[in-house]
């Protein structure tokens, strides 16, 4: 192992206890205290930053940090040249990515994007929106917003484009969904020159696979049960797997234990149908942590 530690930036803010969780689940405890930027991980060659999710692209670029994860929309908007490993489909409350909206009060006319020529925008997201202007070839004044957005309408601004998960805030501030300017997953990235070093890239990508399947174990569930030999094959007619069953001989030689995993959303209808075929002692288990 290199004696240098892998800088590794965490998202500060609303993504930061998923993403603890998701560590968790992964097989890394962090630890940290309320106002702490410097959290403790259980590993002796890794040390983790708190960073806001808006910077911590541009610290991976400019070398400060090795690794990190913020969303694609932060790389974006920062211009940052680093290197994607992974996708990380999670979010603060869903699996669902969050989307930048353009947004206009309920009693508007804006209608389409074409309808905010001379118009004023507010977000936070600058560039992104500037961008999103050009395609449509559209000229309006894009000016930062510090934040409380979603109040700044029809008052101050004509229209702001602003991030949503669920839609609840915007609806309980009487704004209306024009149309979607980006959706943004969180990303795993590094350094493009961490990802050139050979001993380096192996730590992102031994990293990148404890959490992609943590991610995918949320989906899965193993299921334990004990078949008679004179029923197995039946059993294995029905049992989907991700390759094929685990079957192991038990003490009496007549019964044999079958092990597998599978999507949470077949088990319900499946354990009925494994009692019909005689199988017993079944048992559901989720696939929430990684072992290794």
């Amino acid at each position: 192992m290199s004696e240098t530690k892998l800088r590794i930036g965490l998202p500060k803010g609303s993504l930061e206890e998923a993403t603890i969780e998701l560590f968790r689940r992964a097989g890394y405890t962090v630890s940290r205290s309320s106002r702490g930027y410097r959290p403790y991980i259980d590993h002796p060659g890794m040390e983790v930053r708190l960073v806001r999710p808006q910077e911590l692209a541009r610290y991976v670029d400019q070398g400060f940090l090795d690794c990190g994860i913020t969303g694609m929309d932060w790389i974006l908007e920062n211009n940052a040249s680093v290197h994607v490993v992974c996708e990380l489909p999670y979010n603060r409350s869903t699996r669902l990515p969050v989307r930048w909206v353009l947004a206009v009060h309920e009693s508007s006319p804006i209608r389409s994007p074409k309808d905010l020529q001379g118009k004023r925008i507010a977000t936070e997201a600058v560039r992104l929106v500037t961008a999103y202007l050009e395609r449509h070839g559209v000229q309006a004044e894009v000016e930062f917003s510090w934040g409380a957005t979603e109040v700044k309408v029809p008052e101050l601004v004509d229209a702001i484009v602003d991030i949503t998960e669920t839609g609840s805030s915007l609806k309980a501030n009487n704004l209306r969904v024009i149309d979607t300017v980006l959706q943004s997953y969180p990303q795993f990235l590094c350094a493009h020159s961490v990802w050139a070093d050979a001993e380096r890239r192996k730590q992102i990508e031994s990293l990148a696979l404890l959490l992609l399947a943590a991610l995918r174990g949320e989906e899965k569930v193993g299921l334990k049960m004990n078949v008679a030999k004179s029923g197995i094959a039946a059993v294995l007619a029905i049992l989907p797997a991700l390759r094929r069953p685990t079957v192991s001989p038990l003490a009496d030689g007549e019964w044999l234990a079958v092990e597998t995993v599978l999507d949470e959303s077949q088990v319900r209808d499946l354990i009925p149908r494994l009692k019909e075929l005689g199988a017993e002692g079944i048992i559901e288990y989720p696939l929430n942590k990684v072992i290794y």
